[in-house]
């Protein structure tokens, strides 16, 4: 890659972070991608929701949020990288794993990066007008899952447990997972004294703990006060837990 096409790159990596307020046109379907390792491969389906082609480019990364293609070192490979999509069509992502030794006893986490560029506009479009125009770029995780993992994504969630600790001038939770699933958490809560306080929301690692603020909360929850949360599945979708305090 020559030094021009780095430096567009890279331009158009730093507008897509900032566009908030933007609406992409190519929709991935899902909000997540679960890889089970036994597969070798899975596929990913995008739609340009336009009247107007998009060109779009993908790749994966190991968390780094400025990630570019060309500096990026993981175990897959996604075919294709860099295609035009026309207005209203499908296109079909192959994600193929290559060998790596990644962990087997858990859960390894990725992101799938979808970098939406618009076309230019025609000249009677931009007659007489000022216009910006954005890259769009969208993340997802991506969960590598081993084979032969203990239990399974759909209960670990219950498995949690939950402790009060101090933080700061006030209180959180420290959630705990055991098993070798992520857990997503978007939403939980307390019951004491029958006033509810809503916490912080996040991701536990496998076998990791997380802490969550308390929002509010001044005096430490006895133990056995009942937590309420939500998880995102394999799915997308949210499900709702009931947990307590622990000792």
């Amino acid at each position: 890659m020559n030094a021009f096409n780095r430096a567009v790159r890279v331009g158009l990596l730093t507008m897509c972070l900032f566009t908030g307020t933007a609406n992409a046109s190519v929709l991935i379907a899902g909000t997540r991608v679960v890889f089970p390792a036994q597969d070798g491969e899975v596929t990913v389906r995008l739609t340009n929701d336009n009247s107007h082609p998009a060109l779009v480019e993908a790749w994966i990364d190991s968390g780094d949020p400025k990630s570019t293609p060309d500096k990026v070192n993981v175990p897959f490979l996604i075919t294709p990288p860099l295609f035009r999509m026309e207005a209203y069509k499908d296109q079909n992502l192959r994600i193929i794993s290559t060998p790596a030794q990644l962990p087997s006893d858990r859960e390894s986490l990725f992101w799938l990066n979808v970098l939406e560029i618009p076309p230019k506009p025609s000249t009677e479009e931009a007659a007489g007008k000022n216009l910006l125009q954005f890259a769009i770029r969208s993340r997802l995780k991506l969960f590598y899952r081993p084979v032969h993992l203990p239990g399974n994504a759909q209960t670990a969630p219950g498995q949690v447990t939950w402790q009060a600790v101090a933080d700061g001038q006030g209180y959180a939770l420290e959630v705990r997972n055991p098993t070798p699933y992520h857990v997503t958490i978007v939403k939980s809560s307390l019951d004491v004294s029958g006033k509810s306080y809503s916490a912080d929301a996040g991701m536990v690692d496998p076998f990791g703990s997380l802490r969550l603020k308390v929002k509010g909360l001044t005096a430490a929850p006895v133990a056995g006060t009942p937590v309420a949360y939500d998880i995102v599945n394999d799915y997308g979708a949210t499900a709702t837990f009931k947990g307590s305090v622990s000792p």
